[in-house]
């Protein structure tokens, strides 16, 4: 609204210069200083709010790396600037430091940034990367647990074989004795154990050798999408695959909620006020997915 005022002031001060009633509302240059302060300082804000109240796309992973660079570039001071731009820039960065300054909003902010394979570890600070990568490896192993369990459960229920359509009837005279043919073994069955070793459930040690490996290997370019790299890499990572489904799922801001509190407000109306409740959420799911 202030860059629009600015682009049509001429504009606006002729058409009120030809009202005598509107006369005094011409802006003055005290007026046009104080708002140029006040662009300055919000302008280069614009894009990040539209880039992260987005849903369609990952944006969490995202606050990190704009938070450093709001921090080192966007608003940090810079020649010309007036004292009113100044102390907006300072409130605005005071406020996001602190707003994201505690430490369970710290730890899933590092955590949705190590799952980004853009970003990794790049923009988590020096003493907190090796708490980062314990809690990713504990998380990751707590997550392949109850998947193995079942698994291990059915094993231990599967009743023993029983006799086949070649062994001898039960019948059959007991004096007589049952002949006994030797089967002679294969080579295979040599590598029966381990062969089933190569299924077991993964240990502490190949998590973190996971981890280390995804940390080393070559990260997508910054505009890739995260979750085309992780489709076609999910085999070859795939217990931190679960939790990148896991992070990348959050967004950054509470837009879409607010969005979808807007579009119920737009159907229960005046009009419209004996609406149920579940006619209501029918109606909202409709308005925002269609």
């Amino acid at each position: 609204m202030i860059a629009r005022f600015l682009e049509q002031e001429k504009a606006l001060s002729q058409v009120l210069l030809a009202d005598k009633k509107a006369r005094h509302l011409v802006p003055s240059w005290q007026d046009m200083s104080l708002l140029e302060s006040v662009s300055k300082a919000l302008g280069p804000l614009v894009e990040f709010t539209d880039a992260l109240s987005g849903e369609m796309y990952v944006s969490v992973s995202f606050l990190k790396p704009a938070l450093h660079l709001f921090n080192n570039k966007v608003l940090s001071r810079q020649d010309g600037d007036t004292e009113l731009t100044e102390a907006i820039r300072e409130g605005i960065l005071n406020y996001l430091n602190e707003k994201y300054d505690n430490e369970p909003t710290d730890n899933i902010l590092n955590m949705a940034t190590l799952v980004d394979p853009r970003f990794k570890l790049a923009y988590t600070k020096e003493e907190r990367v090796e708490f980062i990568k314990t809690r990713a490896a504990a998380e990751m192993e707590g997550m392949l647990a109850p998947e193995h369990a079942p698994a291990a459960l059915a094993c231990l229920q599967t009743p023993l074989p029983t006799a086949t359509a070649h062994s001898p009837p039960a019948e059959s005279d007991p004096e007589l004795p049952h002949p006994t043919k030797k089967i002679k073994k294969s080579l295979g069955s040599y590598f029966k154990k381990a062969a089933g070793s190569t299924h077991s459930q993964p240990t502490r040690a190949s998590i973190e050798l996971e981890l280390n490996m995804y940390l080393q290997a070559p990260g997508p370019e910054s505009e890739a999408d995260p979750l085309e790299w992780w489709k076609q890499h999910e085999l070859n990572f795939p217990s931190l695959a679960r939790l990148a489904k896991k992070y990348l799922c959050i967004p950054a801001t509470s837009s879409s909620s607010e969005r979808a509190f807007s579009a119920s407000g737009n159907i229960v109306t005046c009009k419209r006020s004996r609406l149920k409740p579940e006619r209501v959420d029918q109606l909202t799911f409709l308005a925002i997915n269609l």
